[in-house]
């Protein structure tokens, strides 16, 4: 024991810092000891500093931890229990297993992303999926991009650039991190003409709207909100019937976009592109991670001339998907070809069709081993609650479910901040458990919890603390 801290050459000798040295390299290692060095001085420095702060060995450990703290991603899995099934601070959807294998495969190898093999010349990456995508949608063609903003974007850039693009005043949506519909047309070079009232539009409210600066008709489905009341919208096929009359295109972004009608697994309805592109909508937008259920993407379905002129912007190719997408989006455009077994084997459908009853046994299931893990901290019990889909998707209409309900033992005025603790206590797990906070009780929504036994495995670790007050916001 020193009352001096080692220097970073005998530290660098120590035999456990050579094991570390081998795994994480020599400059990594130096630099944490350097670290820790200082630390040790800092509390030598202190009030009631201790001299066993500065012995080889502390340093040393001191050194493992911080590799390996360094060393852990700070993109870990979690468990999704915030009953938000399409939670886009948590990544929105699950890919099924066969979209993961096709990201795993082309990740390994070279691919043919832009190379015909029967010619040997270059190819587009979107063949991979337009053929899927015109059978699914019924469009002329199709091209994807990195997300549905972009795909807005990119169809408002190509088609509207210094000319004027019709839309109601109900539907000028605000998207997450407050991207306004009207700012994307700004940055897309358009000129907004807002028609109608915030709750009521009428087609000839848009028909004195047209004019010769005029680019096109846009319809924006309000799949993150929703106006009831006196109200009124003007339907697709009126729409596109007054587009084409102009000789106008007519483009409607769905936002959260479904291929099939939610209906079939007792789910509300939700505009699909093939309900769109019958209607008579000549360019469809929608996004590839929400309802669709597969990886972060925009697609774009419709005519092929309009398709065509997307594809010869400049911004398509900044704005392209890579290889690992295109092999994840085509895997789960299959699936949709056999939508007899679709819920079973696309986990968002699979979350959003669980039925009540097979939650609440699951949550009784649990519930013991819960229980015991905060003996004498918390009380534990089953308790109804209400799913959502999240991510501006079915805004109003939610899924009944079953939670386990924790309530903090102790002073009921320190209530908030105990239930803080409690939370953070969950996302100190191995595999964070992130819940809701609401009424002074920690809820584990269990409608996406498919890992039970995983969950289970480290409840022994739950060890919540006292804390400070955080507010009460999600855990």
């Amino acid at each position: 024991m020193s009352l001096r801290p080692p220097s970073v050459d005998v530290v660098l000798r120590h035999d456990a810092v050579a094991v570390l040295v081998a795994q994480h390299g020599r400059p990594r290692v130096a630099d944490a000891i350097r670290e820790e060095l200082q630390a040790a001085r800092t509390a030598l420095g202190s009030a009631g500093g201790g001299a066993q702060l500065v012995t080889l060995e502390r340093i040393a450990a001191g050194v493992g931890a911080r590799l390996q703290e360094f060393a852990r991603s700070s993109l870990r899995p979690v468990f999704n229990l915030t009953g938000v099934v399409l939670h886009t601070n948590l990544g929105r959807a699950l890919l099924p297993e066969v979209a993961v294998q096709a990201m795993q495969d082309a990740a390994r190898q070279a691919v043919n992303i832009e190379f015909e093999l029967d010619s040997g010349k270059r190819g587009d990456r979107d063949r991979h999926l337009e053929a899927l995508l015109q059978r699914l949608t019924g469009a002329e063609q199709a091209t994807v991009v990195n997300n549905n903003a972009a795909a807005v974007l990119l169809a408002l850039n190509t088609l509207g650039q210094r000319r004027e693009v019709i839309l109601s005043r109900g539907e000028l949506i605000e998207i997450g991190g407050e991207f306004r519909m009207p700012e994307i047309m700004k940055r897309a070079g358009c000129k907004l003409v807002e028609v109608g009232t915030t709750n009521r539009t009428h087609l000839k409210d848009y028909e004195q709207a047209i004019g010769p600066k005029t680019a096109l008709i846009m319809k924006v489905h309000p799949s993150n909100y929703e106006i009831r009341g006196f109200t009124k919208t003007v339907d697709e096929a009126s729409l596109a019937g007054l587009a084409h009359r102009h000789a106008l295109p007519f483009v409607s972004d769905l936002g959260s976009g479904t291929l099939l009608d939610l209906r079939q697994w007792g789910l509300p309805h939700e505009p699909t592109p093939a309900e769109l592109i019958k209607a008579g909508v000549d360019l469809v937008t929608f996004s590839g991670d929400k309802l669709l259920g597969g990886p972060q993407a925009g697609l774009l379905v419709g005519r092929g001339e309009l398709i065509e002129r997307i594809r010869r912007n400049p911004l398509k190719r900044a704005l392209r998907v890579d290889k690992l997408r295109i092999a994840a989006l085509e895997a789960v455009l299959r699936l949709y070809e056999d939508p007899e077994r679709l819920a079973q084997r696309l986990p968002i459908l699979r979350h959003m069709t669980r039925k009540p009853a097979e939650i609440e046994t699951q949550a009784q299931r649990l519930l013991p081993a819960v229980a015991r893990a905060l003996a004498g901290q918390a009380r534990v019990a089953v308790a109804n609650c209400e799913s959502e889909a999240g991510s501006g998707s079915l805004p109003s209409d939610l899924l009944s479910s079953f939670a386990l309900a924790i309530t903090p033992e102790g002073d009921k005025r320190k209530a908030t901040a105990r239930v803080d603790a409690l939370a953070r206590a969950c996302r100190a797990l191995p595999v964070p458990v992130i819940g809701r906070v609401r009424d002074g009780k920690l809820y584990l929504d269990l409608r996406c919890l498919d890992d039970e036994a995983g969950l289970l495995a480290q409840l022994g670790e739950l060890k919540p603390a006292p804390g400070e007050p955080q507010g009460s916001g999600p855990g």
